[in-house]
């Protein structure tokens, strides 16, 4: 097992008090590792399971704390909005959302696990995370295709308007022109700047061309992740600091960029990956070394076994 690192003056966690870990992948979190720890959504509610768009929709309303399981594959269009204090839990493996997806505005303590989420068409994502915190994101399938336009779909995770403390974990993205957008101008900076602090691991990006994630402006640690065909891959923009640690890249253009798209260049550290071959264009190297967490990272040459086994739906 990978040592545990203890960083920003946390205690070490041993590999005894770690999860433990199954053959080709770790075990699911109970609670989620990085900027989003702390994240409790609904608590210990009484589950209330729906089958249908309009009773998600009244079952997540509100701030009160509650469970809301997704029992079936249910069209949407447009966006449910999800209230605080709120965990939505697919059923099985094929249990979720297409057509449309959920937007947290102005909430907090949110958990969103087990759900394919599929074809969001513009100008709706997949999940938008606005001006919001404490949101744990884990084990969901998001997909659409790639036979459309680039603007046929929006992205699939946004996280925007200076949210803040989201953890984006062990989830799998697939057939997608735009994945995942962290702060959504370079002229939002009066909002963005000391906030969107947003943790990526082992998440399966797999036939994705970009914005793995684009981050501007905030603070992102980048780990344990597996980038299959990527155009432009990870992308640290307007000042943003990134981490970006024993992941696997393969057949991907530019695995990390600081110095596209934006006219302020952004800063990276890199460390412990497996490029495949991919290039970097890391113009600022950054000071964000050391998170204010604990947290386990594997080596990158285990890390390829670990997220295919283990990212998606269908793995709690």
């Amino acid at each position: 097992m990978a040592a545990t690192l203890a960083l920003g003056g946390l205690a070490a966690v041993s590999d005894a008090d770690a999860a433990p870990r199954t053959a080709g992948g770790a075990a699911a979190e109970t609670t989620p590792v990085g900027f989003g720890a702390g994240t409790t959504g609904g608590g210990n509610a009484t589950a209330t399971t729906v089958t249908t768009l309009a009773a998600f929709q009244s079952a997540v309303a509100g701030d009160s704390a509650k469970v809301v399981k997704v029992s079936g594959l249910l069209p949407l269009t447009g966006q449910v909005d999800i209230g605080s204090n709120t965990t939505v839990l697919g059923v099985g493996s094929g249990s979720g959302f297409t057509g449309g997806g959920l937007r947290l505005k102005e909430a907090a303590n949110v958990i969103i696990r087990n759900l394919a989420i599929s074809k969001p068409r513009k100008p709706s994502d997949g999940v938008t995370v606005q001006e919001s915190t404490r949101v744990w994101i884990d084990h969901n399938t998001f997909s659409a295709d790639r036979d459309h336009d680039k603007d046929y779909y929006d992205g699939l995770l946004d996280i925007n308007h200076g949210s803040d403390n989201i953890t984006v974990s062990w989830n799998k993205f697939a057939d997608h022109f735009k994945g995942s957008l962290v702060g959504h101008s370079d002229k939002n900076a009066s909002e963005d700047t000391g906030h969107l602090k947003v943790t990526y691991h082992h998440n399966w990006f797999s036939n994705v061309y970009s914005r793995i994630p684009s981050l501007r402006f905030g603070t992102g640690h980048f780990y344990d992740n597996y980038v299959q065909g990527a155009d432009t891959a990870v992308h640290s923009r307007m000042g943003a600091q990134m981490l970006v640690e024993n992941n696997v890249f393969r057949d991907t253009e530019i695995a990390v960029t600081t110095s596209r798209s934006s006219d302020v260049d952004g800063y990276a550290v890199l460390r412990g990956n497996d490029l495949g071959g991919g290039a970097t264009e890391v113009s600022q190297t950054g000071t964000f070394t050391k998170p204010p967490y604990a947290y386990t990272a594997e080596p990158a040459s285990s890390v390829v076994a670990s997220v295919t086994a283990q990212a998606g739906t269908g793995k709690l």
